[in-house]
């Protein structure tokens, strides 16, 4: 296949599938959160922007830990040393004498890049070369059936690949009163969400490549309520169902009393905000470990109002009731 050369100004790099709109990726939470994308499945999740630990953070990224120790990769270009990686071009091919990058979108089929193929992807293979006669990049497509083998993933990147095969979804908020259904002021509001394995956990999943594997586990560890009165509650549990038989008393681990009535608010009702704090764990077939912390977030409507008074007549009228203005 032949080269073709292209000036190094004009060479556009090839955007990260993970830069495309994902419908797949859950909305973004409050706070500081940043969008992490796997650029092969390019599933993305939101991570907390301060709440990755990372014992392998900040080495040279042409190093993989192997047993607990660095083994520096030697990459080189025709028996010169030569960077392992290029921000914008992508990872160096020892086989190819390249930087690999994937074409992103693919080619449509009928692209003669894929020369009959109709798996794998095709890859942008970039590298620089004449020296005696000025520097300028040449590029060329390759077809490879997976990953390329001279792809460094570390174990914090399989781990992001195990936390997007989980699927982790916002939190099912419930409440007493639900919605369409009028709470009193000073009276208890009981505050809970539904576990299931993708909204509470524990949730196990696993990401590989040849010769490293990574196993991560995420659960819940807190709910923190805002509950649009200016208040807000921190559950460590998921809460209590509430049931009729429990009357009005408080909730014993997650509740809430207003003081005052939704009456002036817009539609009439307090706009309450549970974001769900996951606390994930990962190692790695390598013994390396780490955390990440991330958030899902979901809402409801709570409409509090307050008892009214029955005005009776003495002399045996019918009862009025006060108009109120406002809610009906």
């Amino acid at each position: 296949m032949c080269w073709i050369a292209v000036a190094s100004a004009l060479l556009m790099p090839i955007s990260p599938r993970a830069a495309l709109a994902d419908p797949s990726t859950p909305p973004k939470p409050s706070g500081h959160v940043h969008k992490q994308c796997d650029p092969f499945s390019g599933k993305c999740i939101w991570v907390a922007d301060s709440d990755i630990r990372d014992p392998g953070q900040g080495a040279d990224p042409g190093e993989k830990a192997q047993g607990g120790k660095k083994a520096k990769r030697e990459c080189q270009y025709q028996g010169g040393a030569q960077a392992c990686s290029s921000a914008m071009y992508g990872n160096w091919s020892n086989s190819q004498q390249c930087y690999l990058k994937r074409e992103d979108p693919q080619p449509p089929p009928s692209d003669p890049r894929w020369e009959g193929h109709t798996d794998g992807s095709i890859w942008a293979c970039v590298r620089q070369q004449g020296y005696d006669r000025g520097e300028h990049l040449v590029t060329k497509w390759v077809w490879l059936p997976g990953e390329p083998d001279t792809v460094e993933v570390d174990p914090l990147t399989l781990a992001y690949r195990a936390v997007a095969a989980m699927q982790l979804a916002p939190p099912l908020v419930r409440s007493a009163p639900g919605v369409g259904q009028i709470g009193l002021v000073n009276m208890p509001v009981w505050l809970w969400v539904e576990k299931t394995e993708n909204t509470w956990g524990p949730i196990v999943r696993s990401a590989s490549v040849p010769g490293l594997s990574v196993t991560a586990t995420a659960r819940v560890k807190a709910v923190n309520w805002a509950l649009g009165d200016g208040n807000t509650v921190r559950c460590e549990g998921a809460g209590t169902p509430y049931d009729k038989v429990m009357g009005i008393k408080d909730s014993p681990d997650c509740g809430h009393r207003y003081k005052k009535t939704s009456r002036e608010l817009p539609k009439c009702t307090y706009p309450v905000t549970a974001t769900a704090q996951w606390d994930i764990t990962w190692q790695s077939t390598l013994g390396d470990t780490g955390q990440i912390s991330m958030t899902q977030q979901a809402g409801t409507q709570l409409r509090i109002g307050e008892a009214v008074p029955v005005l009776v007549d003495p002399d045996g009228a019918e009862a009025t009731v006060p108009a109120r203005a406002g809610c009906g």
